[in-house]
C-alpha cells in the first residue's frame, strides 16, 4: 500500500493511520515519476540508503568538511522526499489518494 495526502489538513491524518497499518506513505510532497518512473525513484533510494548507512557509520566525518556538508544536505532532502518510502523496492499494487476538503456554508 501506499498512501498520499498531500494537502496541509490531511498530512498529520495520514501519517498516524500509515504508521499503524505499517504501509508507505507520502504526506509532505509527491515526487513525479513515483510510479511512472520507478527506476529512477529506485536509483535515489539507494543511495538514500548508503547515504544513512554512512552517516551512522561515521564515514561522512572522515570527509573533508566542504563534502561533508553537502551530503548532509543531500540526506536531508531526501530524508524529507523519500523518508517515508525508503523501504519500498518494487512498485506497489494499491495507492489510496487522500484529498480532505471542507466545505462550510454559512447560515
Amino acid at each position: 500500500f501506499l498512501i498520499v495526502g498531500i494537502k496541509n489538513k490531511a498530512t498529520y491524518s495520514v501519517a498516524r493511520v500509515a504508521i499503524r497499518a505499517r504501509c508507505h506513505y507520502a504526506n509532505k510532497k509527491w515526487l513525479g515519476g513515483m510510479l511512472t518512473n520507478f527506476p529512477t525513484i529506485e536509483t535515489r533510494l539507494h543511495k538514500f540508503r548508503d547515504l544513512r548507512t554512512e552517516q551512522k557509520t561515521g564515514g561522512l566525518n572522515r570527509l573533508p568538511k566542504r563534502d561533508a556538508t553537502m551530503l548532509k544536505k543531500q540526506l536531508s532532502r531526501l530524508q524529507t522526499y523519500l523518508g517515508r518510502i525508503k523501504y519500498m523496492t518494487r512498485l506497489l499494487d494499491i495507492v489510496i489518494i487522500v484529498d480532505q476538503q471542507e466545505e462550510y456554508t454559512t447560515f
